[in-house]
């Protein structure tokens, strides 16, 4: 059984990522709501020009707050439509290199912000972590998608030399992160798969990827900082990939697509799960609501996971039932409390 003793939203987070006991599972989204999803409550009553952390505070979630770390500069060249990329070359790279990788004076990391948001940390009110572009996304960033996928195969220097330069990168935004507090986990948005499965092959992903996780990992993991990846779509044949590669966790685990949590936990029992509740369920009514907890709470009872909504709360969702989902929530956090 978990301890009866109320922890604080921070304790918890870490008690789960060591699969010890919890007084309860945290009720947190780990996304911001989509603007529509905000914008159609505020026509149903909830109060305007609420930020993500006041609207955790109105809804009396836990708080994880994030600072997704830029890798571009605010006046960096922009594509000229979504997915397009803005270079094609070496060439190129070379010529945009200037505008990537902020440091100083352009940023990226808001030294103020931190110092405010460690006061709560160390009170235990609020979990930290920050985000970058991974070693899939950024390079795709980059070139668009087309060309991203046929670089590995024309181009692959280029993606060497892309994926250095930002794990170079990464390794001071941890070192200026790190000089104000330490942040509980961070995640390295990848995005590699959609339902069918990843984009890429097992080969090309530890040719491409998993040297410069190798080199970044470590600086993470010896400060106390539990590395996730944020990938949509089907992880299922990739879990194991980011698994070797030192990753401690995957999210958020899109039931559409047809992750398994149970499946993920029993193949991969070490690592940590956030996500996986089914978001389409979330209009269809309380009893359905609660059947998707149900479904979650055996696998939610052996450690490790962290339930959530499997990505951002759909428009279609009005107040009203988002507050069952939340009561909902709420009585499952208690449930998955206990151990089994």
């Amino acid at each position: 059984m978990a301890s009866k003793e109320a922890m604080t939203n921070r304790e918890r987070f870490h008690a789960i990522v060591n699969f010890q006991p919890v007084d309860r599972l945290p009720v947190v989204e780990w996304a911001s709501w989509w603007d529509q999803t905000v914008r159609r409550w505020e026509g149903e009553g909830l109060p305007t020009g609420l930020d993500r952390y006041a609207l955790c505070d109105f809804f009396g979630l836990d708080v994880w707050w994030q600072d997704w770390v830029q890798t571009l500069r605010r006046d960096a060249p922009q594509p000229v439509s979504h997915g397009s990329g803005i270079m094609a070359s070496e060439a190129d790279y070379a010529r945009i290199k200037p505008y990537l990788f902020p440091m100083d004076a352009y940023g990226p990391v808001n030294v103020e912000a931190w110092q405010a948001a460690a006061v709560h940390q160390q009170r235990g009110s609020r979990v930290l972590w920050f985000s970058v572009d991974g070693f899939f996304w950024f390079a795709r960033r980059l070139l668009g998608i087309e060309r991203h996928l046929y670089a590995f195969y024309d181009q692959p220097e280029l993606l060497h030399r892309i994926n250095s330069d930002l794990a170079d990168w990464m390794l001071r935004v941890v070192d200026r992160i790190c000089a104000v507090t330490t942040p509980d986990f961070m995640t390295f948005a990848e995005d590699m798969s959609y339902n069918n499965g990843p984009m890429l092959s097992e080969e090309l992903f530890d040719t491409f990827m998993l040297p410069y996780y190798r080199r970044i990992i470590p600086a993470l993991l010896e400060r106390g900082i539990v590395p996730i990846v944020d990938s949509d779509g089907d992880i299922t044949r990739a879990a194991p990939w980011f698994e070797r590669a030192g990753l401690r966790g995957i999210l958020p685990l899109e039931r559409q697509a047809g992750v398994d949590l149970d499946v993920l936990r029993r193949n991969h029992p070490r690592m940590v799960w956030v996500g996986a509740y089914d978001k389409m369920v979330m209009n269809k009514g309380e009893t359905a609501i609660e059947a998707e907890f149900e479904r979650l709470l055996p696998v939610a009872r052996r450690g490790g996971v962290i339930v959530s909504c499997d990505h951002q709360t759909p428009p279609g969702v009005s107040l009203d039932a988002y507050r069952a989902y939340l009561r909902q929530f709420r009585a499952f956090a208690v449930r998955g409390g206990t151990r089994s």
